[in-house]
């Protein structure tokens, strides 16, 4: 064990005046016995960080170190090369948008103004025109507000006689309602979709001419929220029907729920819970805010499961809490989780380290060729047992080798690491042995990303009802995004026929919405 640094008493005056003689390089001889006590309390807190690996651990990292976790960024020179089979070089364009990327843009088709196909070409006189199958493109993008209103100044008409008055009607397709179907679900991608409190978005609709106060925000969205409730239970009994299923935690904040918080009660931890879910080849995201942890909300999904289907397939960390205790499930941990644990001993560990996190590049460079391939669940089993396997069998016995000739420490944060690595071993490797078992929980690692970029920026919900109104749109706008629908058009479809909504929700999910307007 290391002595601790001796304890070093400096009032801010003293410190302040140490500062000076420095700049001025005239030090005193107690000088250095204080500069050497400060250097001994910096190297202990390095270490003392890194045992621990605390979040400020991960924090330096974020600030200081590599910006992503890929092996290139961590181990710079210590990388061996990994390429994916048939890798292509890098397309030209430097991420500029084509013009069929603005699925959302009106279209405007322009004819020449003074030539038509069949006509005689003006230059040679000879030829005749005919139109090319690629016109010439150009987009034209303009600035507006979120949500855009119209005076419309109907002129009245009275009898100077019998006093009638006459006013024409609306412009047709304009409702006698304020807010369009479409302010509503404009609002909740704001809000809920790209995380800008209602005040924000409150300043900058009164900045560009076009009110729209928070109290009001709120009104409209609660108010959808009632006729949308049918649409998202019919989604979570449809999830609760999948086969693969991804859940996890984060942090939440509940106004009512810590001021009406039980001293008695064990439970003081509010979550927001993300869930993925595969059926029928769609996936559902799901978000549940409260008091329940993951384990406990899987639990109340899997109550709606029909008798007799097989256990579904459950992607998760490794965490106790993520497990439903009175529902079967197919378990596989995270292998994501177990690498950012040799990534954030990489500096200490590096040759290590960098084994682990090069042999795990190898794993993912053959998952990737299975998906690039679209390989079924059977033929991406036999794929990774041919290719897999023997990479996954060696890194397991390489760990316990580490243990076996000591020359790793299992109370170090390798050791530790290595432990976590050989405990969940089976939950790590399900996908060697269950044909469609995901490698991690990234995708619900991505989802809970809508939770959390909302409560960095409203920093909380200040009732249960605005959690509920803020899980339902998160969860209506995430499954759009992987299916692939426009969350703006899929709500106002919803919105515009809530009468049949109510009477057969389950024919309104997100791909129905696709395969209508195909």
């Amino acid at each position: 064990m290391k002595k601790s640094p001796k304890k070093l008493v400096i009032s801010a005056g003293e410190f302040e005046a140490l500062q000076d003689r420095i700049k001025e390089r005239n030090l005193t001889d107690s000088d250095y016995d204080v500069l050497l006590g400060l250097a001994e309390m910096v190297a202990r807190l390095r270490e003392v960080l890194a045992e621990k690996e605390t979040s400020i651990g991960r924090l330096c990292k974020y600030l200081l170190g590599a910006p992503t976790e890929t092996a290139r960024n961590i181990l710079k020179d210590k990388t061996e090369p990994v390429r994916k089979k048939g890798a292509k070089p890098k397309p030209r364009g430097h991420g500029k948008n084509g013009a069929g990327q603005y699925t959302g843009a009106a279209r405007v088709r322009i004819e020449h103004p003074a030539l038509n196909s069949g006509d005689p070409c003006p230059s040679c006189e000879k030829g005749k025109l005919y139109e090319l199958a690629m016109p010439s493109v150009f987009v034209h993008i303009v600035g507006t507000a979120p949500l855009k209103a119209t005076v419309y100044e109907r002129i009245r008409l009275r009898c100077n006689l019998c006093g009638d008055i006459f006013t024409p009607e609306l412009p047709e397709g304009i409702s006698e309602q304020k807010y369009d179907d479409s302010a509503t679900p404009m609002l909740a991608i704001l809000k809920y979709g790209c995380g800008m409190p209602f005040n924000r978005i409150e300043t900058l609709q009164r900045n560009l001419g076009q009110p729209l106060p928070a109290s009001t925000q709120w009104d409209i969205l609660d108010t959808a929220a009632v006729a949308l409730a049918p649409v998202m239970d019919a989604m979570v009994s449809f999830a609760a029907q999948g086969t693969l299923l991804h859940n996890d935690d984060t942090s939440a904040k509940v106004l009512a729920f810590l001021k009406e918080q039980d001293p008695d009660s064990k439970r003081k931890g509010i979550f927001t819970t993300g869930m993925v879910t595969e059926s029928e080849g769609h996936q559902v995201a799901m978000f549940m805010t409260g008091r329940q942890h993951a384990g406990e909300n899987l639990h109340d999904l899997l109550k709606r499961r029909a008798t007799g289907l097989p256990p579904p397939i459950q992607m998760c960390d490794a965490l106790s809490r993520n497990v439903s205790k009175d529902f079967q499930t197919i378990l596989a941990n995270c292998l994501a989780h177990a690498r950012r644990k040799f990534v954030e001993l990489v500096e200490r560990f590096p040759d290590d380290c960098a084994h682990v996190i090069n042999e795990l590049a190898t794993v993912y460079m053959h998952e990737a060729i299975a998906k690039s391939e679209k390989m079924s669940p059977e033929d991406r089993l036999a794929y990774h047992r041919l290719n897999t396997e023997p990479v996954m069998t060696a890194l397991e016995a390489w760990c316990h080798q580490q243990f076996a000739e000591k020359t790793v420490e299992p109370n170090s944060g390798l050791g530790k690491a290595i432990t976590y690595l050989l405990k969940h071993w089976k939950e790590l490797t399900c996908f060697l042995r269950v044909p469609g078992a995901p490698l991690d929980n990234n995708i619900c690692e991505r989802a809970l990303k809508f939770a959390i970029l909302h409560r960095k920026n409203s920093l909380f919900y200040k009732t249960q009802r605005g959690a509920y109104v803020g899980d339902l749109f998160m969860s209506l706008i995430h499954t759009c995004q992987l299916s692939g629908v426009n969350p703006l058009d899929y709500l106002t479809w919803l919105l515009k026929d809530t009468k049949a909504l109510q009477s057969s929700p389950h024919t309104f999910m997100p791909w129905h919405y696709q395969d209508q307007n195909r």
